[in-house]
Parts: C-alpha cells; sequence; structure tokens
C-alpha cells in the first residue's frame, strides 16, 4: 500500500522536476509507450560520444515531439490519493486467496 501511495506521489510531480531527470524527454516517451527509459538513455548517451552535435539535436527533436504530444492530447487529472484513502476504512479486513 505504501509503495503505491510513493508511485502516485512521484507520478504528481511534473517531470521536468523530477530529481532523475534532466528535461523528461527519457521519462516521458518511457511512459508513453511503457518501457524503462534507461533503454533509450544509454543509446543517446553512446550517441553523445560519437557526436555530440546529433545527440543533442536528437533530443531535443525528441522533446519537441513529447511536448507537442503532451499538448495535443493531455492526460487527465487523477483524483488525489488522498481522497481514495479516506473513503476506505483504515482497520478493512480482506480475505486473502487461499494457495491451491
Amino acid at each position: 500500500m505504501q509503495e503505491q501511495d510513493l508511485q502516485t506521489e512521484q507520478r504528481s510531480i511534473p517531470l521536468p522536476l523530477r530529481v532523475h531527470t534532466i528535461f523528461g524527454v527519457c521519462e516521458a516517451i518511457g511512459e508513453d509507450f511503457g518501457f524503462n527509459p534507461v533503454f533509450l538513455r544509454v543509446p543517446l548517451a553512446a550517441t553523445v560520444l560519437y557526436s555530440p552535435l546529433i545527440a543533442i539535436g536528437t533530443y531535443f527533436a525528441l522533446g519537441a515531439v513529447v511536448l507537442l504530444s503532451r499538448l495535443l492530447f493531455p492526460q487527465p487529472r487523477q483524483a488525489d490519493a488522498a481522497v481514495i484513502n479516506e473513503s476506505a476504512p483504515v482497520n478493512e479486513q480482506r480475505e486473502l486467496a487461499k494457495a491451491a
């Protein structure tokens, strides 16, 4: 339950303001397509060694695509976790699934 609260809190912080991102481009693409952003960051970092100009240009081009996609197709706002937690009783008893 506490892990879910942490994920909800982390998702509510805008991408550029998160601690582990620069502008949030790789993170945003990873969220949109459902993969780990490290798989995008590593080739981008390797491209910096080959040609920094190509890497920076690619990063800003991807950033423009992310910005346009977020402006054209905004994500619907989710209800606050506090409101959801208030509706559930604190000492609720749940029946656990039985092992076979």
